[in-house]
């Protein structure tokens, strides 16, 4: 196990991302002429790319649960992949086939938010024909509408989780409450975090009393908590910054406690014995959310729309809500919730109640201007600057 400081290299090999991604990531011009959308060829080639993550697959190995009902009950044939293993990283591989307007390879993907954010201001998707997704009226109001796509014109809402701390239940028999736990000397070079900003420094702000969905915090906020996890990175306290690999430190006893996806650990608790367990810290956890949205250069938008709209069935959600243990944003009701096991169901990490929910927040939309200040200044602790 290393201890110290981690190197630059260590540090960029963790987290996924190279010196060149991360600057592509953190500027963009918006001066460039928007593309056309390219002409939808659903009606006559029923075929669907979609690229996502590899944490939403099923316990079975499957990629989406119900794919092949899906393609049984549709005749589209669906190639999915899961080839979204960081946002920062996926835009850099095709972030010049979208500006040109090309077809990148998928005709749908699965973004964070405040990429798909990015995405939107710089006219990189094309806008979905609403009236085409016939369930979205299940979707829970709360997922209807968003700050960064008013109407949800370009981003459809596909799946959500809670991020807070996770620890190897024998390492930690007292377990962990607080984000400051992960601090204690005890556990020095035995602690991981999450690449993804807004869940590491999310849940740092809020361990410091920050509400992260509130506008009323900027620069001072952020930078106290970029400047608390340089201090745990260069103590050696933290082990690694990873993106979703940082499950296979857990596994493999490279760390012992981590900033952690709830979905993630139910997971590799059900791949590999019940050994680590999850809690949302006081004074609270982060609430994310992932996006399903089209390209502007897909050549297959109504397939795309028809297989969310399938998503989007209630009988459907409520399955793939339980195979893959991340929150689903369709309102699932009786009797669907009752075609599952009732300790899924009764689980409020996969099916919150509205009391759950309140124990967390969702980190607010930046501007674009701290899209880049806050990028760059998050940059410096993954390049193992000082």
């Amino acid at each position: 196990m290393m201890q110290g400081s981690l190197s630059r290299r260590t540090v960029l090999q963790g987290a996924g991302l190279g010196a060149s991604a991360l600057l592509l990531a953190a500027c963009s011009s918006g001066t460039a002429p928007k593309p056309a959308a390219a002409v939808d060829k659903s009606d006559t080639q029923k075929s669907l790319r979609f690229d996502s993550r590899d944490t939403y697959r099923n316990t079975t190995g499957e990629d989406f649960p119900l794919l092949s009902s899906f393609t049984d009950s549709t005749s589209i044939e669906v190639t999915y992949s899961n080839a979204v293993s960081d946002d920062n990283v996926y835009y850099s591989k095709v972030k010049n086939q979208l500006k040109m307007g090309q077809d990148i390879g998928a005709d749908a993907c699965v973004l964070s938010e405040w990429m798909a954010a990015r995405w939107i201001n710089l006219g990189y998707l094309q806008e979905i024909e609403r009236e085409k997704i016939t369930n979205f009226e299940n979707v829970r109001l709360q997922f209807q509408n968003a700050t960064f796509d008013p109407g949800r014109r370009f981003s459809l809402p596909w799946r959500s989780g809670f991020t807070g701390i996770a620890w190897n239940k024998a390492a930690i028999p007292g377990g962990l409450t607080t984000v400051s736990d992960l601090w204690d000397p005890a556990l020095k070079g035995k602690v991981g975090v999450m690449s993804a900003m807004r869940d590491t420094l999310g849940l740092i702000m809020l361990d410091a009393g920050v509400d992260i969905s509130d506008a009323s915090w900027g620069d001072a906020e952020f930078s106290a908590a970029v400047n608390t996890l340089r201090d745990q990175v260069n103590s050696g306290q933290i082990q690694s910054i990873k993106g979703n690999k940082y499950k296979e430190d857990l596994k493999n006893g490279t760390t012992v406690a981590a900033i952690a996806r709830v979905g993630d650990i139910m997971q590799i608790n059900q791949e590999a014995g019940d050994q680590w367990d999850f809690a949302i810290p006081q004074p609270g956890g982060v609430l994310w959310s992932d996006v399903a949205v089209i390209p502007i250069g897909s050549t297959h938008r109504g397939n795309a729309e028809t297989f969310v709209n399938f998503y989007y069935d209630r009988a459907h959600a409520v399955k793939v809500a339980a195979e893959t243990s991340f929150i689903s944003p369709i309102d699932v009701r009786q009797p669907e919730i009752g075609t599952i096991p009732q300790d899924l169901a009764r689980n409020l990490m996969i099916f919150p109640s509205e009391a759950t929910f309140k124990t967390t927040k969702s980190f607010r939309t930046l501007t674009q201007g701290e899209e880049q200040r806050y990028g760059a200044q998050y940059q410096t602790v993954l390049l193992g600057a000082s």
